[in-house]
C-alpha cells in the first residue's frame, strides 16, 4: 500500500495539494483576498459582499499583474484582457 501526503489550506478545506509550496501559495492568496474583501467592503459604498469576494479573489490570483500596474505600468493590465486561450 502506498502512502500519499496531501496538504490543505486552513482557509479552503476542500482543496488538497500534493505539494506544500502550492498549498502555501493558495493559502497566501486566500489570505490576501480576505484582506482585500475587508478593504473593499469598508471603502466602496453599495458593494455586496459576494461581489467584493469575487473581485478580491480575482485581484489576489493576479497580484503580480496588479503590482506591476501599480508601479506606474498600467499597460500591464492589458494582459488580463487577453483572450483566455492566448493566456494559456
Amino acid at each position: 500500500m502506498a502512502v500519499e501526503i496531501l496538504y490543505r489550506s486552513t482557509r479552503d478545506l476542500e482543496t488538497t495539494f500534493v505539494d506544500r509550496k502550492l498549498a502555501d501559495a493558495h493559502d497566501q492568496m486566500l489570505e490576501l483576498a480576505e484582506q482585500l474583501t475587508d478593504v473593499l467592503l469598508k471603502h466602496v459604498p453599495g458593494l455586496s459582499e459576494q461581489h467584493a469576494e469575487e473581485a478580491s479573489i480575482f485581484m489576489a490570483k493576479h497580484r503580480a499583474v496588479f503590482a506591476t500596474a501599480f508601479k506606474n505600468n498600467a499597460a500591464a493590465l492589458a494582459e488580463l484582457n487577453a483572450p483566455a486561450e492566448a493566456a494559456e
